[in-house]
């Protein structure tokens, strides 16, 4: 039985300092968005997306792949959403398999209520202590890193495969 390889210990150290670095800075990201919108990190990358899509909606598919969630926790996040009056949800006018999500003007509201203060713990805890060369070759790494992994991505962070001549099936919620 041959011995697994190992990390060099500046793999290793690299791995421990970027997996410290995400749960310090996405614990006190969740922190700001529980307190001023009383939303999870997950509903709160839903409506950040959606914000930013043109006309402020998604197929519900496109949002899981998008925020690499399972399409059943989509859903409930998607609900609770919706009962809060943030999104709306409804048959795609393209396709009635598919399910759109659409942001409403509270959604935007709340938008705009997290986002000062969102911006503020990302700069603070994360770009601070960097300059812009230290940004530019942290972007880099993480596109490159992403593209890595997105090649080969958990069904969550892969876009759904479509069979030659038909549509996607997109599920509801």
């Amino acid at each position: 039985m041959s011995r697994p390889a190992q990390l060099s210990q500046l793999e290793l150290s690299a791995y421990f300092a970027f997996t410290e670095v995400s749960s310090l800075l996405r614990h006190e990201v969740e922190k700001q968005l529980r307190d001023v919108g009383k939303l999870s990190y997950v509903q709160f990358q839903l409506l950040a997306r959606l914000g930013d899509a043109s006309g402020g909606s998604l197929r519900m598919t496109d949002l899981a792949d998008g925020v690499v969630y399972s399409r059943s926790g989509l859903t409930y996040q998607a609900q609770t959403l919706e009962e809060r009056g943030l999104v709306t949800r409804a048959p795609s006018p393209d396709d009635e398999r598919s399910t759109m999500v659409t942001l409403t003007d509270a959604g935007r509201a709340v938008l705009a209520e997290v986002f000062p203060g969102h911006i503020a713990v990302v700069r603070g805890l994360l770009f601070e202590s960097l300059d812009e060369g230290d940004v530019g070759v942290l972007e880099r790494v993480m596109t490159r890193v992403s593209g890595h992994l997105r090649a080969n991505p958990p069904r969550s962070a892969g876009g759904r495969k479509r069979k030659s001549g038909t549509s996607s099936h997109d599920f509801t919620g």
